[in-house]
C-alpha cells in the first residue's frame, strides 16, 4: 500500500495518535505525517504511506493555510487558551482600522521566536519538555513567510474582542505566536482561541477523510482506492518525460542525458524535476547536473 492519505484530524488527538490509529487500521509499518498539529487543532493532516514516506521532506516544504481566531486581552504561557493566564486586562477597545493596519504589517518575511510549548529542540531537548519543568529559556528567532493574511469576522463589542483571520504561510510558522505578536503590535495581551488547518501539502478539506470514514473504507476493502499518488503532491515542481529505454536507465539510478528529456524548459534547470515515462509512470525526482548535461537521481520510484 503506497500513497498519501489526507486525514481530517479531530480535536483531542495528537498527530502521533492519528498516525498510530492509521497504522493499526492499515496494518502498515511505514507511515508518517507531514507536519504536526497541536491536539486541540483540527484540520488537514496528510499521511504518507509506504514508499511515499520518502516524500515527506518535500511535502513539508509546501505552504500551509489556516483559519484562526485570536482573542485580545489575555495572554497565556502556551500562547493559546489551553494554558495558564500570565497577563490580562479588564477591557480592550480597538478599531477595525487599527486591526487591518496591523495585520497588513505582518505580510511578508517576519521574525518569530518559537513558543516554549513547541517541539523545537534546544541542546537535545524539546522546548515543551523544558516548559513542563517550569523552565523558560532564551530562543533564537526564525524567519518565516506570511504569504497572505486576510481579516475575517470581528467581535469588538465585548471586553475581550475576538478577531478571525485566514493565513497562508511557510513551514515553521507558529500561528499561536503570530496571534501573540499581533496582540503586541496592537498594544494588548493576546492568545490564540481556535485554529483549523485548511491546507497542507496542497490538500484541502475536500481531499480529506475522517478517521471514521477511513475505518469503514478499510473494513470494506475500499480504502486503497482513496490513496493519492505521491507525485500529485509535488505538482508544483516541473516535470519531464523520457522514452521506455531511458526510463529503464532512470529506474537503475543512472544519469539521464538532458537531450533525451521531453518537456523541460531552461527556467527549470535549477529545480528538482519530476520525471515520468512515456506511459505516464512516475519514475522519481531528479536534479539537473549541469557539468554532465544530465539528470541525476534524487529519489527513484521503481515499479512494485
Amino acid at each position: 500500500m503506497d500513497g498519501i492519505l489526507a486525514v481530517w484530524k479531530p480535536a483531542g488527538w495528537t498527530s502521533h495518535d492519528v498516525v498510530a490509529k492509521a497504522r493499526g487500521l492499515l496494518r502498515v509499518k511505514r507511515i508518517g505525517h507531514t507536519g504536526t498539529l497541536d491536539p486541540e487543532v483540527t484540520g488537514v493532516l496528510p499521511l504518507c504511506i509506504g514508499r511515499s514516506t520518502r516524500m515527506v521532506e518535500y511535502l513539508q516544504e509546501r505552504p500551509k493555510a489556516y483559519e484562526a481566531v485570536l482573542q485580545l486581552g489575555v495572554a497565556t504561557d502556551t500562547e493559546d487558551l489551553t494554558g495558564n493566564i500570565i497577563a490580562e486586562v479588564p477591557e480592550v477597545v480597538i478599531s477595525e482600522s487599527d486591526i487591518r493596519r496591523v495585520l497588513a504589517s505582518f505580510v511578508g518575511v517576519i521574525d518569530q521566536i518559537p513558543p516554549m510549548y513547541s517541539a523545537v529542540k534546544v541542546d537535545g531537548k524539546r522546548l515543551y519538555e523544558l516548559a513542563r519543568e517550569g523552565q523558560v529559556i532564551e530562543r533564537k528567532s526564525r524567519q518565516v513567510t506570511i504569504h497572505q493574511l486576510e481579516l475575517g469576522q470581528l467581535e469588538l463589542d465585548v471586553p475581550h474582542p475576538r478577531i478571525s483571520f485566514s493565513v497562508t504561510c511557510s513551514k515553521g510558522t507558529y500561528i499561536r505566536t503570530l496571534c501573540v505578536d499581533i496582540g503586541k503590535a496592537l498594544g494588548v495581551p493576546a492568545a490564540m482561541a481556535k485554529l483549523t488547518r485548511t491546507m497542507s501539502a496542497g490538500f484541502t478539506e475536500e481531499n480529506c477523510l475522517t478517521l471514521e470514514e477511513i475505518e469503514q473504507l478499510q473494513a470494506n476493502g475500499e480504502l486503497e482506492a482513496h490513496l493519492i499518488p505521491s507525485d500529485r503532491a509535488l505538482d508544483y515542481l516541473p516535470s519531464g518525460s523520457v522514452e521506455l529505454e531511458t526510463a529503464k536507465q532512470a529506474f537503475q539510478g543512472k544519469r539521464v542525458p538532458l537531450a533525451r528529456v521531453n518537456g523541460l524548459q531552461p527556467a527549470h534547470m535549477d529545480e528538482l524535476i519530476r520525471l515520468y515515462g512515456e506511459d505516464g509512470l512516475f519514475l522519481g525526482l531528479f536534479e539537473v547536473e549541469k557539468s554532465t548535461a544530465s539528470l541525476k537521481a534524487v529519489k527513484v520510484f521503481t515499479p512494485v
